[in-house]
Parts: C-alpha cells; structure tokens; sequence
C-alpha cells in the first residue's frame, strides 16, 4: 500500500507553473531520491509534501489511516539550509522541537537523548551548536526531523554543504535509517543517490520525466556504456564516432572515450572494426552496465 500518493500535482508563482502535473506514490519502506537539474522544482515539491507550500492544483493524499488527521504529524522535514539557535545545545534544541511537537518535557527529553545516540552526538549533547561541525550540525537536523516519530523523513539537499568526512557521516545515517522510516531526499551528487536511493523521482522543468528503480531505467531505456582507454586519444575520434547513429553520446576524458548506446553489441562490433582500420591504440575497451549519471544525462537532455 502507498504511503503517499500524489496526483496532478501543480504549483504557480506568478502565473507560470514551476511544478507541473505530479503523479507519483511512496511505497512504505522505500529511500527515494528525487533528482533533477537546478531550477528543476524539487525543494517546490518536497515544500508542498510537507504542509509549508499550499498546491495551485492536485491533491497529496497520505495513507488512509490519517485522512481526518492533520498529516504534518507523520512527517519530518530538513530544509536545505536549516536554522539553529547556537546559543542552544544539542539536547535542549532537540527539546524544544519536541515540545513543539505537543510532547511533555519528560518525553521531548526521553527521545531526544535516544536521537542523540543514534545519530552520534550523545557526547555533544551539552556543546553549544554554534561549536558543532556541519556534518554534525546536519546529524542534529536530521534527528530533529525525526523527534515525533514521523513515518516519512523528508530532507532537502542533506549533504550539499558538506565535505567529505560530513558527506560520509550523514550518508551512513541515511543507510541506518532506511530500515525505520520511508525517507524522501533531493540531491544533485548523483553517486550517493545510487548508493543508497531505492528508487529514483527525476524532474525536468518542473515535470516528473522518470520514476524507479536505477534496474528498471536501465532496462526500460536500454542503455550501455562503452569505455575505450587509449595511449593517445585520436584527435577526430569524438568526430567519428558522433557519425553512427546507434551512438547517442561521446564524452572525451583525457585519455578515456566514454560513450552510450543502446545497442551495446552493434557498437562493439563496430567499434573493434573501426580501430583495427584506423590503427587506434587501444589499451582497453570494455562495456559495462549505466550507471545514474548516464540514465540522468540520457534523460534530461533529450
């Protein structure tokens, strides 16, 4: 059963429509990336999900068991750039969200020491934030969003801003946490989508273009990848190449020629030929399997 199901999901400003005609569902379980290029409308829609953005049409339904309840209830939200009162710890920030969130103070206290721990600040509980990292501070949003026990965790952008060590921390939170909650996330690193996005919502101009699994695309798109490694790349090879239909991109990367197609025999066939007549120096040619940045290029740019 769905969790969440969104139909003809729409949002104006100012008479032009940046969110266009949504028709998605969140299955119970699921880590779901939502995708796309800037502009492309995902902090709109993750805004109307959660309560902070009225729709201009559309209906956003979430399961049958709360269709008289106020549904921001059930929902955790981490804005791309959230605010905290650095004056403030950890663990009296987390209480204060609690509270908000109609616990008693005993209670708001209770689960945050439990959120501390799980997102691996306990012994930062009684720092004040203005001293926390970004990963940590990141870490503190989450476990915020998560105080009310929601049953779908929403987060926007959650390790834009970070470096890498940050990056690490709150992917492998992110990890953990699929096995609690339905978590919706936005993100333009496409890696950390793969590793650990179930499935994928992409948008382009505000309209959803793909919904699935990262299997599902690639075989519904039918696409491989071509990797050639040369001593020295041929300076009309991206020309050659462009030549063949069944070719539908050519990236030149120093000494690396990567390419897509979805006819992947034909290519090779092709390709093996083509370099034994022009006497390319080939040092590898491999096909492998797409990965989500070449289904995301594939994508928008058609």
């Amino acid at each position: 059963m769905a969790l969440l199901k969104v139909e003809q999901l729409t949002k104006s400003f100012e008479g032009k429509e940046v969110v266009k005609d949504l028709n998605f569902e969140l299955e119970t379980g699921k880590c779901v990336a939502l995708l796309g290029p800037n502009g492309a409308g995902k902090t709109t829609t993750l805004r109307m999900l959660a309560g902070f953005s009225r729709p201009s049409r559309g209906t956003i339904q979430f399961d049958e068991d709360t269709l008289s309840k106020d549904i921001r209830q059930y929902i955790g939200y981490l804005p791309q750039f959230p605010v905290f009162h650095n004056w403030m710890t950890g663990k009296e920030f987390l209480v204060y969200a609690g509270q908000l969130s109609h616990m008693s103070k005993k209670e708001a206290e209770e689960h945050a020491d439990r959120l501390l721990q799980r997102v691996g600040l306990s012994d930062a509980k009684k720092k004040r934030i203005g001293k926390y990292s970004g990963g940590m501070k990141q870490r503190l949003g989450i476990a915020q969003a998560m105080i009310h026990n929601p049953t779908l965790i929403m987060l926007d952008e959650p390790v834009s801003s970070l470096d890498p060590i940050g990056r690490r921390e709150v992917l492998n939170l992110l990890t953990e946490l699929k096995e609690e909650a339905t978590i919706l996330f936005s993100t333009h690193i496409l890696r950390d989508a793969e590793e650990i996005s179930d499935e994928i919502l992409l948008l382009k101009d505000g309209q959803l273009i793909e919904h699935g699994s990262l299997d599902e695309l690639s075989q519904l798109h039918h696409t491989a990848r071509l990797e050639l490694d040369f001593r020295s790349v041929p300076e009309d090879v991206r020309e050659v190449l462009s030549h063949f239909d069944f070719i539908e991109h050519v990236n030149v990367q120093k000494n690396t020629v990567i390419l897509m197609t979805a006819e992947g025999d034909r290519a090779r066939k092709t390709i093996l030929k083509l370099a034994a007549e022009k006497d390319w120096d080939l040092t590898r040619f491999e096909l492998v399997r797409s990965n989500l940045e070449d289904l995301f290029m594939k994508a928008v740019n058609r």
